[in-house]
């Protein structure tokens, strides 16, 4: 089973500087929620509430915004918002996080090593903060479903228009099993869309089992090798699965809302907008006469 879950939050979000400077990524508002909470909130409805933050220094507001604050709900309480008061004790008590510092060479598979060694041997899905989904089935409840079918890692991929591969990591399709799971061999990194192997992109989430950790450890004992001295996650996958591993993919029922470039958070933040029931009825209102 899935029981746990790890979202790396170290990075720098330069791709949304100068907004990002001081605010981090993870915690720009979408709707009345910053994206992090969204995340651990799709997580939480799929049955995982322990879950482990990897972090840095600069990332302070993301501890602070899950953190216990009596004070806060006695003031509300006193001020008859009993509503709001509730609503500050369920963030805090939401789910089990853990908070790590991440240490070690640059790249994304840095922070799911770091959680890995505290984690231990046993399978754990990993999920990056700056995604949001809209699905009648949470997307991680459908990746963890996945994995309890096939006991072995799996990617989730949305499908992508071929002139767009260069932007993603695309599978290496071996057999589409129906549902929208499929078996893949590997994955290319970014290509070209005339060299894309399929159709589909690996998007933010994942769930990783101790044979993909063991191809991290590898790779950061190589990492200078690196021609930019990081290690990233897909490579382990890809390497994993290249081996003759079985690794899998599922393509995600729902909308995937990317929020780390500005286009698409401002994208994000009025689709989110839009679907409100209190706010989207005037927002369309001032669409239209705009």
């Amino acid at each position: 089973m899935v029981r746990k879950a790890v979202i790396p939050v170290a990075g720098l979000g330069t791709r949304l500087l100068p907004l990002t400077k001081a605010l981090p990524k993870e915690m720009l508002p979408i709707g009345d929620k910053p994206v992090i909470e969204h995340t651990i909130r799709e997580l939480v409805e799929s049955g995982i509430d322990d879950i482990t933050i990897v972090t840095s220094s600069r990332k302070e507001l993301v501890q602070r915004h899950f953190a216990p604050d009596a004070d806060l709900e006695a003031q509300l309480a006193a001020a008859g918002k009993d509503e709001l008061a509730a609503a500050m004790a369920e963030l805090s008590s939401l789910a089990h996080i853990t908070y790590l510092y991440q240490n070690g060479p640059y790249g994304n598979g840095t922070p799911v090593l770091n959680a890995a060694r505290v984690i231990g041997d046993e399978p754990f899905m990993v999920l990056w903060a700056d995604d949001v989904f809209v699905a009648e089935v949470p997307r991680a409840r459908q990746l963890k479903s996945a994995y309890e079918a096939t006991g072995a890692p799996v990617l989730a991929l949305m499908p992508m228009a071929v002139e767009d591969a260069s932007r993603y990591g695309v599978p290496v399709v071996e057999e589409d099993l129906g549902g929208g799971r499929l078996r893949i061999s590997g994955l290319v990194e970014k290509p070209r869309p005339e060299e894309a192997p399929s159709r589909y992109a690996a998007i933010g989430g994942y769930v990783v089992t101790p044979g993909v950790v063991a191809e991290l450890e590898a790779a950061t004992r190589r990492w200078h090798e690196h021609p930019e001295g990081e290690i990233y996650l897909t490579d382990a996958l890809h390497r994993h699965a290249a081996a003759g591993h079985p690794v899998y993919g599922q393509v995600i029922d729902g909308t995937w809302w990317d929020t780390g470039t500005p286009l698409n958070y401002l994208k994000a933040q009025f689709a989110a907008a839009l679907a409100d029931p209190a706010y989207g009825p005037e927002l369309r209102k001032l669409a239209q006469e705009g």
